[in-house]
């Protein structure tokens, strides 16, 4: 079984987007500020749909020097789509039996990355999480998702 979860796009202003989104009639659902790798992370969904179609807002912090987070341009602000399988080695190995790279591997058991043919960013989450296997516990990360 494969759940849709989000997309994530990256924002400049999350107060901004925030309330541009809430004129279309989402909601802001949970948050999450993660000190480590100074940014935030924003999920809004339209009422009931909460943990069905979310929307992911990533918000980088500015650098400890004060000057602005990148500016994303070209579509770079626009992140990924996320799904949640079952099994994530089986569902990286079907992929990979079918000639798609595995960007970043699930080596923890929970996280993978791939890209589509036109090089969207696809996010395989695993339905709870696996013990680390082999080759995917040593198999290196391979371009960029």
């Amino acid at each position: 079984m494969v759940k849709y979860l989000h997309s994530m796009i990256r924002v400049t202003d999350a107060d901004a987007t925030i309330s541009f989104f809430k004129l279309i009639g989402l909601q802001e659902v949970r948050r999450t500020d993660v000190e480590a790798g100074r940014f935030t992370l924003i999920f809004l969904a339209a009422p009931r749909q909460e943990n069905i179609a979310e929307v992911e807002l990533t918000y980088n912090w500015p650098a400890e020097d004060g000057s602005d987070p990148e500016i994303y341009d070209g579509g770079r602000n626009f992140g990924h789509l996320a799904y949640q399988v079952d099994n994530i080695y089986d569902t990286c190995q079907r992929l990979m039996d079918a000639g798609v790279t595995i960007n970043r591997p699930p080596r923890d058991g929970h996280m993978a990355f791939v890209r589509s043919p036109d090089g969207i960013s696809v996010e395989l989450l695993q339905d709870g999480r696996l013990d680390p296997q082999e080759p995917w516990a040593s198999m290196e990360n391979t371009g960029s998702w």
